[in-house]
């Protein structure tokens, strides 16, 4: 039978009708499949990604992040920063039409099919900022053929790096840094020809940076550094990559010098060579990279002068060279480079004047020249364009007046002039500036009066302290709403101190002491309730110490020593469980000391100075007696009989009433506890019945600002650790004290490094917390007690690992990140075992955006652990618990306490960077031998030195430049190989 060609016209349109909508219909159900897989339960993601539109041909083209071809297939999947937290199923190979996989930001988790070497039409592949994991399955590169970007940056990928990439012969783009690679870069990545991009930045690489890279004719941008660590310097064929727009080998342990040759890179604008080894002088040679734009060669041990031929770098934006041993002066062509936008140049040695055209150019935005030799006057035209942003001078030389002209700079968040030679009187527009932050001006030589008009409404930090200052303190300072940091001490200020103070309800330190202020101490200072110190001394002060001062919670130190206070001590101070320094001393206080509470704790230099103030064992005190017989002239001061008498029967009849009131109140908390709840987050053997009984004097274990910790026996023998909160219960709307933080963080999240929340019981009034209990107390009472000398290194170290693990789950591995606010030695606790539990989240907080910050009403934490950035702005991340953490490995290198062991106003961060730039031969190992504990009696070096140059990083003043407990993990469970391998102990 012939049929006709009509005929087999139609049956072929029919054929490809139906292969067209069966192939069509598999993108659908295969997309209905990655949905199942990578949408964890629970999670609403992806929500439109469904069949129930029947009637609506090829509804899967109309999925959010899906973009189909002319015949509904899908050709792009764009799913990004989407709460996934699945894994990627084998059935994505069958999208063999998919050009483009952008699948950044979204927590998936696993590893990656082997079926996606199916996708032989794929060209972009993105799958960074995610929580893969496990060894790269370099299998399924070889069958993406038409691939040219692949992006995996920021996951956790292991192993060492794939050399299959080679056989890629249309990559272009190629990024595998973020990850935990190791082992060396492969020579044969100088054989993708087409690669333009080549990103293999904080890994764990190690080994020669390959000069065959240089082969590359195509090559455009080329990161390798951050964490990875290799040996030598920089490839000096590096110069020959005549297309090379930016080199970045930050953070990678280069050392040697320079190579000159890179001054022929033509085409290059960015160099970042930053946080190295490297050494010798910047070479003239570099005056040659006349694209140049960002240029940072910060942190290094680079010697000599800036080169004058830099003055053809016309296209420099921004310059870092900070904390290197440059010298000499700053030449004058920086000043006229005319986009010059950031000059850091702190920590050297240079000298002379700042170039008198210094931000001429309109364009300056950031400079900071700290801690140099400069002197001379400040240049008049900083902020001649209103950019101007930090203005950073101290510690160095300058004098003369500050310009006029900066206080008119409206653009200025930041003005840090401290300790220079600088007089005359503060701009008044200072105080006005809108945007600015921080205002420190301390150590200087200024005299004048304040004015009377501030309001500057964003200043956190006011510091005007070691001055010549008079006057006095004007009503409006209680304008500065946000104000956290005051410190007017040591000038001349005279007056009251004014009521407007009340108004600064984010203040946490004010320090008006070593002035001329009189008057009484406003008992409306106890409005600030965020206040954690307090020093009013060397003043001329009178009257009585304010009441309402101890309904401070938060306050640890307060001194009010040297003024002409008088009457008696309020006795309530001694409910204020936070307070850790006390000084009344020389005032003219009278009456019998109290020692109840926190009283009882401080010594009796805190109260010296006193003639009226009995000691509390005194048998008589004359100023104590309030009775109006006392003082005629017939009466001796003697009991008689009488008297004595009826004394006694009086204590008796006390004693009596006190006994039955308190048989009385313990029959009705027994009645009552049938109130108490017991809520339990997994199987519980006890009642709450058996949690009360044990709230007693003896059982206490510790206490702190947000309740009393007591050890708690349960009838089955295991022992669980009480916090009794303070303050009301849930149900009574008042502040909680961290218990629903608490119930809220640890109810949810369960990790071995994390203390673990059993239950907690309440009523109406009260909240207690039930843990598991640690035998071994916290990291801060073994470390900084007499236990101390018992904690061996490998103990420490292994604490740091697993404090650190704890703090990782919390950043990356919890959903929403929670951030713990409150790091500390103190709240590490450890089992029989020495392991380490992070724990007390009261202060807690979830951080919806892993990558943002938030803004706190006022500071929390505890003093020598707050990060600068927190305590200046208020602002709090993932990278504030960094630094804290830091601190905590600095205790374990130095068994010092953060503070109090180092002078006034010096916290072990400081005390340890002083102890560093002290050093007459400055290495690592003679930075850690001169502040190591001293109770270690053996020790791997090269472990300690490991150790040590993590806790630098983490108390980096800047946040970017910590790295994240992610990284720190890494960095503390994959250390170098000497200081594995190194078997020498260091004997002292």
């Amino acid at each position: 039978m012939k049929i006709s060609t009509a005929t087999s016209l139609f049956l072929l349109q029919i054929f490809f009708f139906f292969s067209f909508n069966i192939n069509a219909n598999s993108d659908l159900q295969t997309l209905l499949k990655l949905k199942e897989s990578m949408v964890a339960p629970g999670i609403s993601a992806l929500h439109d990604w469904n069949n129930n539109s029947i009637n609506t041909p090829f509804v899967h083209c109309t999925f959010s992040g899906v973009t189909c071809n002319n015949n509904s297939r899908v050709i792009s999947l764009n799913i990004s920063n989407v709460p996934l937290f699945g894994t990627i199923p084998p059935e994505i190979g069958l999208l063999n039409k998919l050009e483009n996989l952008i699948m950044f930001g979204d927590n998936i988790t696993g590893t990656l099919p082997l079926e996606m070497s199916q996708l032989s039409s794929v060209k972009y592949v993105n799958l960074s900022y995610n929580n893969f994991s496990g060894p790269f399955p370099r299998e399924i590169l070889l069958g993406l053929i038409q691939l040219e970007s692949f992006d995996i940056y920021n996951n956790n990928f292991t192993g060492e790096l794939p050399t299959e990439f080679v056989k890629l012969k249309k990559l272009k783009t190629l990024h595998l840094g973020g990850n935990y690679f190791h082992g060396e870069i492969p020579e044969v990545y100088s054989h993708i020809e087409s690669l333009k991009w080549l990103g293999l930045e904080g890994n764990s690489l190690t080994g020669k940076i390959p000069k065959s890279l240089a082969l590359l004719p195509n090559l455009e941008e080329l990161r390798l550094g951050y964490f990875n660590s290799y040996e030598g310097g920089i490839p000096n064929e590096f110069g020959s990559i005549s297309t090379l727009k930016l080199l970045d080998l930050g953070s990678c342990e280069l050392d040697g010098e320079i190579p000159p040759s890179l001054g022929n890179l033509k085409k290059l604008h960015t160099l970042f060579l930053q946080m190295n080894r490297l050494t010798g002088r910047i070479p003239s040679e570099l005056s040659g990279l006349e694209s140049l734009m960002s240029f940072d060669l910060s942190i290094n041990q680079l010697a000599g002068e800036i080169p004058e031929g830099f003055a053809k770098l016309l296209n420099l934006t921004l310059i870092n060279l900070f904390r290197n041993n440059l010298h000499g002066p700053i030449p004058p062509f920086i000043g006229d480079l005319p986009n010059l936008e950031v000059l850091q140049i702190w920590g050297n040695n240079f000298t002379l004047e700042l170039p008198e055209n210094l931000g001429r150019n309109g364009k300056l935005l950031f400079l900071d020249v700290a801690t140099n030799h400069f002197t001379g006057r400040i240049p008049p035209d900083l902020c001649k364009g209103g950019k101007l942003k930090t203005l950073i001078l101290m510690e160095n030389y300058f004098f003369g007046p500050i310009p006029e002209q900066l206080g008119e700079c409206k653009s200025l968040t930041r003005i840090r002039v401290r300790k220079n030679y600088l007089n005359g009187t503060i701009p008044a527009g200072f105080f006005k500036l809108p945007a600015l932050d921080i205002l420190e001006l301390d150590n200087n030589y200024f005299t004048g009066d304040l004015p009377m008009e501030i309001s500057a409404n964003n200043l956190s930090s006011l510091v005007l302290s070691n001055n010549w200052i008079s006057g006095t303190i004007p009503q409006s300072i209680g304008n500065l709403k946000n104000l956290v940091t005051l410190s007017l001490d040591m000038n001349k200020l005279s007056g009251e101190i004014p009521q407007e103070i009340a108004s600064l309800k984010k203040l946490v330190s004010i320090n008006l002491s070593d002035n001329n202020l009189t008057g009484v101490i406003p008992s409306s200072i106890a409005l600030c309730s965020e206040l954690t110190l307090i020093d009013l001394s060397r003043n001329q002060l009178v009257g009585e110490v304010p009441k309402e001062i101890t309904k401070l919670n938060s306050l640890n130190a307060l001194n009010l020593s040297r003024n002409q206070l008088n009457g008696t001590i309020p006795g309530e101070i001694g409910v204020m469980n936070g307070l850790t320094v006390l000084d009344l001393s020389y005032n003219d206080l009278s009456g019998r000391r109290p020692i109840n509470g926190q009283l009882k704790f401080f010594s009796d230099k805190s109260f010296v100075g006193n003639p009226k103030l009995c000691s509390p064992r005194a048998t008589f005190c004359p100023s104590a007696s309030s009775s109006p017989q006392n003082s005629h002239k017939g009466h001796s001061g003697k009991f008689t009989t009488t008297q004595l008498v009826i004394t006694i029967i009086i204590l008796v009849t006390v004693a009596l009433l006190l006994a039955v009131t308190w048989l009385f109140i313990k029959k009705e908390k027994f009645k009552n506890s049938k109130l108490w709840k017991l809520t339990a987050f997994q199987k519980l053997d006890f009642r709450a019945e058996d949690v009360l009984e044990c709230l007693k004097e003896e059982n206490i274990i510790g206490k702190g600002g947000a309740g009393v910790v007591y050890r708690g026996s349960m009838p089955n023998g295991i022992d669980v650790a009480i916090k009794k909160l303070v303050g009301v219960g849930r149900g009574t709307g008042h502040h909680d004290h961290g218990f629903s933080a608490e119930i809220q963080t640890l109810g949810r999240i369960r990790h071995r490094n994390i203390v673990r929340l059993l239950g907690y019981v309440s009523n109406k009034d009260a909240n207690l917390l039930l843990y598991e209990y640690m035998s071994n107390g916290s990291l801060g009472e073994i470390l900084h007690g007499a236990k101390g000398a018992h904690l061996r290194w490998e103990t420490r170290y292994r604490i740091a690992v697993e404090a650190a693990k704890g703090l990782c789950y919390l950043h990356h591995d919890c959903s929403p990140s929670i951030i713990h606010r409150d790091v500390k030695s103190n709240n590490i606790l450890l089992d029989s075992d020495y392991e380490a539990h992070v724990a007390d989240f009261g202060l807690a907080k979830f951080l919806q955006d892993a990558g943002a910050s938030e803004c706190m009403s006022a500071i929390a934490g505890s003093y020598g652990y707050i990060a600068p950035e927190y305590a200046y702005t208020l602002k709090v991340d993932q990278k504030s618990d960094v630094y804290s953490f830091g601190v905590v490995l600095l205790e374990l290198i130095t068994g010092r306490k953060p503070v109090g062991e180092f002078g006034d106003g010096v916290d072990i961060v400081r005390w340890v960077n002083k102890t560093m730039s002290e050093l007459s031969q400055p290495s690592d190992a003679a930075s850690v031998l001169a502040v190591v504990d001293s109770r270690l009696h053996s020790y791997p070096l090269a472990s300690v030195i490991n150790l040590f140059k993590i806790a630098m990083m983490c108390v980096e003043e800047e946040s970017c430049a910590r790295p994240t407990m992610r990284e720190v993990v890494h960095m503390l469970t994959n250390p170098p190989q000497s200081t594995t391998t190194t078997p020498t102990l260091l004997a002292l």
